[in-house]
């Protein structure tokens, strides 16, 4: 579904959404780490640390860093992978569901709000 947005449009919603979110109890991610995060919930599994690295174009230990941040808040987990040791699997959390669900609240709601 494509939404149809000025460039001054998006920039208002962008500016919304990260005022809603700073001013929330929610954590504060960081670029990176919410785009990790979206990866993880919006694609399908399974993720590894290795694959997270491909697909944002960064190094393993930017992606580990970002994920132990994550690892803190219970918003996504590790699990070495059974059939390769090699891997690392990174698995959705119930609070990284909540924390997406409640993003895309905030979202939904400010694109509703945004002048026309």
């Amino acid at each position: 579904m494509a939404v149809d947005l000025s460039p001054a449009q998006a920039l208002r919603l962008l500016h919304d959404v990260n005022l809603l979110l700073v001013q929330d109890d929610t954590p504060d991610l960081t670029l990176r780490q919410l785009s990790i995060l979206l990866a993880v919930y919006l694609e399908p599994p399974p993720h590894t640390v290795r694959g997270l690295a491909d697909r944002l174009g960064v190094s393993k230990p930017v992606v580990t860093r970002a994920l132990d941040a994550m690892g803190s808040l219970d918003l996504v987990t590790r699990r070495r992978d059974e059939i390769d040791r090699r891997n690392v699997l990174v698995l959705r959390t119930v609070a990284g569901a909540l924390y997406l669900e409640n993003l895309g609240d905030v979202l939904s709601r400010s694109a509703g709000k945004l002048p026309a």
